[in-house]
């Protein structure tokens, strides 16, 4: 049951989207980056040194610090459309057009970001030498953030129909180099969800960095796997411009190429480590999407249907906003061409003590992440642990601590 069927105190009729135009909070990502720069001309002008090197950092400043506090003050949202506007909302290009736009903003910022890191001198901001180090890292570092958040740009458009949407995701995808996800994502992770084989579903005891090289590595064959199993159905080789993990690597050195012709080959490093944020933001979101949670396997020896119950979410409203109600990952499971604004929010499902934004640093430090969401895995499983997903390396220290039997 949602919570719109449970309560819905307005009348159908004189329902309207009350975040219809908070959806643009999403363009501040990218364009704090113009903010940034204007903020530290302002304080190289006044000799505030310390502030200008802080202000480099303004991508993990706003996805770290201010984006969960708001989270906190604002709290979680509940509210969803009625069913009588679910298609009204779904047709409105309004919702399409706020994704297109993001990159255009995502591009220029990055172009900018190529010139910064690589010129000998930046006098109108202040650096007649160019930028220092610490100044070079933090920006690569907001500017990996602004990728990483395309990536959820991107992940909304690939699940979608439409042949322009699902090249757009690619494009998208070109500055974290990472175009395998919309192959693996789509094809892969939905169905594979929730599973011991799926690469993006973290497991019980799994820690965020033992899970990264497992998700990374995982992500990039099992998408060559399924692109090459595709095309063979087709009687074609996977060395081929049709192969949609090729095309879209393809794209990434086209850009490559392009900025490190126009900017130098010492961009080159600035342009890996970037790319690394960017998709480990993403990692590190898949992360917190399905921790320990474990679809059953029916008689036939076939994993059950994804259901809500297979999914952590969060309603907080800043994060939703920010990241197009990708917190609401059970009704985008149960419905994943459904388009962002009419995701709904499930009573039911398993919840997450915090929005996306707070519970990505609890899970950099293991010992914290565990202490807060182990107890929750057990509890959605009603102390069963044995029907959770357990990473199998820690499967018997598992089990010994809650009383289940090695033999489960």
């Amino acid at each position: 049951m949602t919570s719109s069927d449970s309560l819905r105190e307005t009348p159908v009729e004189e329902w309207h989207d009350k975040k219809r135009y908070w959806w643009m909070l999403g363009f501040v990502v990218p364009s704090l980056f113009f903010v940034m720069l204007g903020a530290i001309r302002l304080f190289n002008e006044a000799g505030w040194t310390v502030p200008s090197h802080i202000a480099w950092w303004m991508g993990p400043i706003l996805v770290y610090i201010l984006i969960p506090i708001i989270d906190v003050l604002l709290g979680p949202d509940g509210s969803n459309p009625p069913d009588e506007w679910m298609e009204r909302l779904e047709k409105d290009r309004y919702y399409r057009y706020i994704l297109y736009a993001y990159i255009p903003l995502q591009y220029v910022a990055f172009f900018a970001a190529c010139y910064l890191l690589t010129a000998d001198s930046v006098n109108w901001l202040g650096y007649p030498d160019g930028l220092a180090l610490i100044d070079k890292i933090g920006l690569t570092a907001s500017i990996g953030m602004i990728g990483g958040i395309g990536i959820n740009t991107a992940h909304e458009l690939g699940h979608k129909k439409e042949h322009l949407e699902r090249w757009l995701s690619k494009i998208t995808l070109a500055q974290s180099f990472y175009g395998h996800f919309f192959v693996e994502h789509n094809r892969g992770h939905h169905v594979r969800v929730a599973t011991p084989e799926d690469p993006a579903s973290s497991r019980l005891g799994e820690s965020f960095w033992a899970f990264w090289p497992r998700t990374v590595w995982g992500s990039l064959t099992s998408a060559w796997h399924l692109e090459k199993q595709r095309l063979a159905r087709g009687g074609h080789s996977p060395w081929t411009i049709k192969n949609d993990v090729l095309n879209a690597w393809l794209m990434s050195i086209v850009l490559y190429a392009a900025v490190i012709a126009i900017f130098g080959f010492s961009l080159l490093p600035w342009l890996i480590v970037q790319a690394v944020i960017a998709f480990s933001l993403l990692e590190v979101v898949n992360y917190l999407e399905h921790y320990g949670l474990l679809r059953e396997k029916t008689p036939s020896g076939r994993y059950e249907r994804c259901s809500p119950r297979h999914s952590w979410n969060s309603d907080h409203i800043c994060t939703n906003v920010f990241l197009y109600h990708l917190q609401r990952h059970s009704d985008h499971h149960a419905y994943p061409t459904r388009r962002y604004q009419i995701l709904r929010s499930w009573d039911g499902a398993p919840s997450l003590p915090g929005g996306y934004a707070s519970m990505i640093l609890l899970a950099y430090f293991p010992p914290i992440w565990r202490r807060v969401m182990d107890k929750r895995v057990l509890a959605h499983y009603e102390g069963d642990v044995t029907k959770a997903n357990i990473q199998p390396s820690k499967r018997e220290k598992i089990l010994a601590k809650y009383g289940a039997s090695t033999d489960s």
